[in-house]
């Protein structure tokens, strides 16, 4: 006998903006809107938020840096396990935040390098987090596990 086991998404949003600072607060009401419509406790869904304006910004400032490019989003939640994941999808300049080595928070504020400490916020903050350049584009994806209130 043998057991087969299938993660299924049980909602998948999308959501495709010019990658600018200002459409930060669209991306996140975007997210937002599923989460609360799927009971999504607020202190989960606030470290999504940060995550979102880090990553987000992230491209917004350093992805296409002679032009404005886009930006998808995409919202999965699934039951089996309980998750949200955020997949940040964009065709800029390749860079995989994963391989920045994590900065020395032991150290002050004065004597820390510069930059590092947002995707460290978000390595902490997400119960996974993956990365992967295919086909030209960064895919960057963000999961948070937690327990739907509603069905």
């Amino acid at each position: 006998m043998s057991m087969y086991y299938k993660k299924e998404a049980e909602k998948v949003k999308k959501l495709t903006v010019d990658a600018t600072l200002d459409n930060i607060p669209v991306v996140t009401d975007f997210v937002n809107e599923l989460l609360e419509a799927n009971g999504c406790p607020v202190k989960i869904q606030m470290q999504i938020d940060i995550a979102i304006d880090e990553l987000f910004g992230n491209i917004a400032r350093y992805g296409y840096p002679s032009a404005v490019g886009t930006a998808t989003v995409e919202v999965e939640l699934t039951k089996t396990p309980p998750a949200v994941s955020v997949t940040f999808i964009d065709s800029g300049v390749a860079y995989n935040p994963l391989e920045r080595e994590d900065p020395d928070v032991t150290l002050s504020a004065e004597e820390r390098q510069i930059g590092g400490l947002g995707i460290y916020m978000v390595k902490k903050s997400m119960d996974g987090i993956s990365y992967q350049y295919q086909n030209g584009c960064n895919i960057l994806k963000i999961t948070k596990n937690f327990s739907f209130s509603k069905e």
